[in-house]
């Protein structure tokens, strides 16, 4: 009952989605979903670069960074692996780093 109770506390304080436009002029999308407990504390959280020229696993997902499943996970090209995490911020700023690097490739 508690762990559902918690579940409704969330709130969904970052729902975005846009097209980035990479160096060779094709396009990917960003996405990004972030959601608080009642202490304002990141719980949740989902980074995405899709972009279906660069990947065609993963439904298209090059780049991520998420909690989804209770751990803290990085999904490159089809691939993922437990990362270590810190705070959410360090971990958007890595997800930006890397995918400026991915938008000279693309």
């Amino acid at each position: 009952m508690a762990r559902r109770q918690a579940r409704r506390a969330l709130t969904k304080v970052v729902d975005e989605e846009f097209t980035v436009r990479c160096k060779s002029g094709s396009t990917g999308i960003f996405r990004e979903e972030v959601y608080q407990d009642g202490d304002g504390r990141v719980v949740k959280y989902n980074l995405a670069f899709i972009h279906h020229g660069l990947c065609r696993k993963d439904h298209g997902r090059v780049l991520g960074y998420d909690n989804a499943h209770g751990i803290h996970e990085r999904h490159w090209r089809g691939i993922s692996q437990v990362v270590a995490f810190r705070n959410y911020k360090s971990t958007f700023d890595r997800f930006i780093r890397e995918l400026e690097a991915l938008k000279e490739e693309a």
